[in-house]
């Protein structure tokens, strides 16, 4: 339930086309809906300017159509991560126009918005191939965010002249995003670069001794470099998100 819709309400009743009996039926949902299992935050986009996003796993198909179905019908943008192709399908059952990212595991529909802040941009920067998926992750995430999103991918510090050689790009950018498995040492690294904020991902990507992703989440969070912010493992949606909302600070939004 975003803040067009309920504009379009209360201008229907000003002009007197919609009662208000009539519209307070509409709003009956508002500022959450309880179908049992959940309660769909329909106020969180007037409340945060994002709607409330759909986290996949431990969920069962039918939850989360229901949930899609649900944000839907109250003209909100339905995003729903940590998705497979299963989960796709289920979802376009119930809304055709949903947009599948599957490098990203996430599923979309709804209008999204243009580039808010179009003066700046964010950076995905990932240290390997393999973290390239938690990477997406952040990216689409940001996008759907409304910003505009540069990708640097693959440069990772076994090989710190890639990184360099896009040193302009780097600088360039006004929030960074840096995901890397392995020990991360990357997001250190960038954060010597540049002076702006670097939010650090680590991945589970790597050998057994970075257990998953606690080697490079302990590098990130014990990194010498100054304004560096970490997300947990793994969590590129985190990232976007955080992303977005320093790159859009300072901004009115209407």
């Amino acid at each position: 339930m975003n803040r067009k819709f309920i504009e379009d309400i209360l201008k229907k009743v000003q002009e007197g086309t919609l009662q208000l009996e009539q519209a307070l039926e509409k709003l009956r949902e508002f500022p959450f809906e309880d179908i049992g299992f959940v309660r769909i935050d329909h106020h969180r986009e007037l409340r945060r300017g994002f709607p409330e996003v759909i986290f996949c796993q431990g969920k069962s198909i039918f939850q989360i159509k229901t949930i899609a179905e649900r944000l839907w019908k109250k003209k909100n943008l339905v995003v729903a991560t940590r998705a497979d192709e299963k989960i796709y399908q289920a979802i376009k059952e119930v809304i055709p126009e949903a947009v599948y990212y599957p490098q990203a595991r996430i599923v979309s529909a709804g209008e999204v918005k243009p580039a808010i802040n179009k003066g700046k941009f964010i950076l995905i920067i990932s240290a390997g191939t393999g973290d390239i998926p938690v990477a997406e992750e952040a990216k689409v995430t940001a996008e759907l965010m409304g910003n505009k999103v540069e990708t640097l991918y693959d440069v990772g510090v076994a090989g710190i002249h890639r990184l360099l050689e896009e040193k302009k790009l780097v600088l360039k950018a006004n929030v960074l995003v840096v995901v890397a498995g392995m020990e991360g040492a990357l997001p250190g690294v960038v954060g010597g670069l540049v002076d702006k904020p670097v939010i650090a991902v680590p991945t589970s990507i790597g050998y057994g001794a970075s257990f998953g992703g606690v080697s490079p989440l302990l590098t990130m969070l014990t990194s010498c470099s100054p304004g560096i912010a970490v997300v947990n493992i793994d969590n590129g949606f985190g990232a976007g998100y955080l992303a977005s909302l320093i790159n859009n600070m300072n901004i009115e939004v209407k």
